[in-house]
């Protein structure tokens, strides 16, 4: 993504005041992502994802409206395992309870697709962008779009032989998500005018970069915890199941099962990757004391550590109290936070290799 939109952004030169509507556009784009990860983690937690059966991107945003249309939803949803195996017990007024959060993801996604086209066209029409950046800002568009289809791709799969959406679907459709949220946040970061003082050796851009991919592969991997429900299981910490290293991380064949299905080794690998992130940025940090302190672009590293040990704290938490909804969505969205600000960090970085070039 960075190397795409490099030369586009910096071939891009305008008055700050011209910019800065679009920066601000975009800014909100990125915001309202994090709503729709936040609204998508409650739905998930609720296990309200499946309450809708059907796709309709235009009809759909109007929900039932009198009893009969409830119960030809209700009915709907009888027809598929989730009800069949684990939710018999549901009235029209539990199901009124999941049916909401679902339609309110659904909703919001369908306000974001309005939300990026409109100002878009407007901008476009009011030529604050060249055609070499508008190429890149509707591909946002086109990543927005096919991330609407990843989630009806990712709802489908749990509506004829499971009881939950597949983990390998829910991986795809969340680490799309995250891909957008970066994205949606690097971009008005390059468009900034504010010069960035001190220089960046390339050393520095590849290892922002690396953190920026840990913390994606994170994303990924909490997704399969949740996929599986890997969390509700062994619930405590430093120790898993006793040790350290527990016993059974290679028990299902073949052994790439165990990875992506086996709910020890996936909350194992969660924790591993945790810890890779967090010994990797103190490592950053050491180096960049040793270098030249935290001035210019690598102010980030030290806000990077805040959020990394208030992440590590919210993810510890979410285990202990066996996946408690407030704190499990508050350590997804700071997980988007997190990727997001090593974002900026890396923008900045490259704002600061322009300046001096």
């Amino acid at each position: 993504m960075t190397s795409t939109l490099a030369p586009a952004l910096s071939q891009t030169s305008y008055p700050a005041d011209r910019l800065r509507p679009v920066r601000i556009w975009l800014y909100v784009m990125a915001a309202f992502v994090l709503l729709m990860v936040i609204v998508g983690g409650i739905t998930r937690l609720t296990e309200s994802g499946l309450s809708i059966t059907s796709w309709k991107p235009i009809s759909g945003i109007i929900p039932p409206l009198n009893d009969a249309q409830w119960q030809a939803e209700f009915d709907a949803y009888k027809q598929i395992p989730q009800y069949q195996v684990n939710n018999t017990w549901m009235s029209v007024e539990d199901f009124k309870m999941i049916f909401f959060w679902e339609w309110f993801h659904r909703l919001l996604g369908r306000f974001l697709g309005v939300l990026f086209i409109v100002p878009f066209l407007v901008f476009l029409a009011q030529k604050r962008f060249t055609p070499q950046l508008a190429w890149p800002l509707f591909g946002l568009f086109l990543l927005g779009g096919f991330q609407g289809v990843l989630g009806w791709w990712m709802v489908s799969s749990g509506l004829t032989e499971l009881t939950s959406v597949s983990q390998y679907r829910l991986a795809a459709h969340l680490t799309a998500a995250a891909i957008l949220f970066i994205a949606l946040v690097y971009v008005p970061r390059s468009l900034h005018p504010a010069r960035i003082e001190g220089g960046a050796r390339p050393v520095h851009f590849w290892t922002a970069g690396l953190f920026v991919a840990l913390v994606i592969l994170q994303i990924a991997a909490g997704a399969f915890v949740a996929g599986i429900d890997a969390g509700m299981g062994y619930n405590t910490w430093p120790l898993m199941d006793g040790a350290l290293i527990p016993q059974g991380l290679g028990r299902m064949e073949p052994l790439w099962r165990n990875f992506f299905e086996n709910g020890l080794t996936v909350q194992f690998i969660h924790r591993c990757i945790a810890y890779a992130i967090v010994i990797y940025l103190g490592l950053l940090i050491w180096r960049q004391a040793r270098n030249g302190g935290f001035s210019g672009a690598n102010v980030w590293l030290p806000r990077l550590a805040v959020m990394v040990l208030i992440q590590v704290g919210l993810g510890i938490a979410t285990l202990l109290s066996m996946v408690q909804i407030d704190l499990a969505v508050a350590h997804q969205g700071m997980a988007f936070l997190l990727a997001g600000a090593g974002m900026l960090y890396l923008a900045d970085l490259i704002r600061a290799k322009r300046a001096v070039s």
